[in-house]
């Protein structure tokens, strides 16, 4: 698929022209010449051999030819050490997942299959679980969620073994997609939370960073309904797939930030996020329908709505994410036309406006009666005749809450002069207080006695004990 393509290496001049020479059969003849595995020079030439047929293959769109030129080249990958074969192994199949066409894909899967076999017949165990992964990303692209989340498991036990942090991101954001797809929302979001978790422990190239950002963007936007937040990480991997120049997910960051900005009823800054700097080098259908989804929705006509969700059914319906959010979408886009179509009457027909937007007359009663619950407008609904009555809408009672702010500060007030008014009067008490009178002297010469003699008897008790 198109977004599982990575940067591949780019062929030698020598390569490039050998390019216009060789085919897959001619390749296989090249390959029958035996080589000594210390001959470098030898094994640049077939290498670059190999990716030069491989990329005019991919241009071709020749998936077929492909698979019999992976086949063919494992007798070569023998001779090659562990981590040059692997790197090779990888840029052929990323030229294999680069055809984005629905006919390419049961030969996609296979030969995934078949790489994965042969890494494990030879125990290459990096090699195995990276390819792994990158099936279980084809799974999810082509729908196969259930496959993707069996081979997911597995594979995240295996890494968590061995610490492969780089793998485990990957599969952990995959296996969150697939969740999300099947609709389990809550165990999604665990396996972003796993995913973020191995990222703060490791360094996150853009890449990965834009693919984390994107999909927490999107749980937010399903799961919490809080589209400002999903905008914000939304631009966060925008940013990150801009720094590394992928265009795919750049533009589907773009893609989603539009989606949440019409989630927010705010179409008016589609044109702002799609003309800023970093967005005008990115082009395209899928930037198109948003831009006229947004228009359709400033101008709350339900059939430009409708029309351009048919123009581009690739890019809108068949896109997961939109199409979760299609069935939200249309009820609001119902409302904004219903809304636009009473706004100027003060009473109208149902009949009139069920003619006019086109929907069955009980469909339009059920839904005007939920907005009226709602409050998005005030009126009256009477079934009896099948009128509507539409009222403007009441405007604040600003002397209601001026009141109630004057009754707090009284009240304020009141308590404040009360606490004054207590305090004055225990300092009045105290200075009125008469001074206390002194104690007789015959009173204190009784008491003076009655200490002294109870000293002189304590002593002797003392006395007597000793003795």
């Amino acid at each position: 698929m198109a977004d599982l393509t990575q940067v591949a290496p780019t062929p030698s001049p020598a390569a490039q022209r050998v390019e216009e020479q060789l085919n897959v059969e001619e390749l296989k003849k090249l390959f029958a010449i035996p080589i000594k595995a210390d001959d470098e020079d030898q094994v640049k030439v077939r290498e670059d051999a190999i990716l030069a047929v491989a990329k005019k293959l991919s241009d071709e769109k020749n998936t077929d030819e492909l698979k019999h030129l992976i086949q063919s080249t494992r007798p070569f990958l023998c001779l090659l050490g562990k981590a040059k074969a692997g790197k090779l192994v990888r840029t052929l199949i990323d030229f294999t997942l680069g055809i984005d066409e629905d006919a390419s894909v049961k030969i996609q899967v296979e030969v995934c299959k078949e790489c994965i076999e042969w890494a494990r017949s030879q125990k290459r165990v990096f090699l195995r679980q990276t390819l792994e992964a990158r099936l279980i990303r084809l799974y999810n692209d082509i729908g196969k969620f259930t496959e993707a989340q069996a081979l997911a498991n597995t594979l995240i036990k295996e890494l968590k073994k061995i610490d492969d942090k780089d793998v485990l991101v990957e599969v952990q954001i995959e296996e969150s997609k697939g969740l999300y797809c099947l609709g389990n929302l809550s165990k999604s979001k665990t396996a972003l939370v796993g995913a973020k978790t191995t990222a703060n422990a490791m360094f996150m190239n853009n890449k990965m960073q834009a693919e984390l950002d994107l999909q927490s963007g999107v749980l937010h936007a399903s799961e919490d309904r809080d589209f400002r937040t999903a905008y914000s990480y939304f631009y966060e991997a925008f940013e990150n797939a801009d720094m590394a120049e992928d265009k795919v997910l750049s533009v589907r960051g773009l893609k989603y930030m539009c989606l949440a900005k019409i989630m927010l009823n705010d179409p008016d800054s589609i044109d702002k996020i799609l003309s800023g700097k970093q967005a005008l080098k990115y082009r395209g259908t899928e930037l198109q329908a948003m831009r006229e989804l947004g228009l359709a929705f400033k101008s709350r006509i339900l059939k430009a709505f409708l029309q351009a969700f048919e123009k581009y059914q690739k890019e809108l319906k068949e896109d997961r994410v939109i199409k979760i959010h299609f069935s939200a979408l249309s009820e609001t886009m119902i409302e904004k036309e219903l809304c636009r179509l009473f706004e100027p009457y003060s009473v109208v027909e149902l009949k009139y406006i069920s003619d006019k937007i086109g929907l069955p007359q009980v469909r339009v009663e059920k839904k005007i009666a939920m907005m009226l619950l709602d409050k998005i407008f005030y009126g009256c609904l009477d079934q009896s005749d099948g009128v509507l009555y539409v009222y403007n809408t009441p405007g604040k009672e600003e002397g209601y809450k001026n009141a109630v702010d004057i009754i707090h500060s009284l009240s304020d007030s009141v308590n404040a002069t009360y606490l004054l008014a207590h305090k004055l009067r225990l300092m009045e008490t105290k200075i009125k207080a008469p001074p206390k009178a002194p104690e007789p002297k015959k009173k204190r010469r009784r008491q003076r006695r009655a200490r002294s003699a109870s000293n002189k008897s304590s002593s002797s008790n003392v006395s007597s004990r000793s003795t």
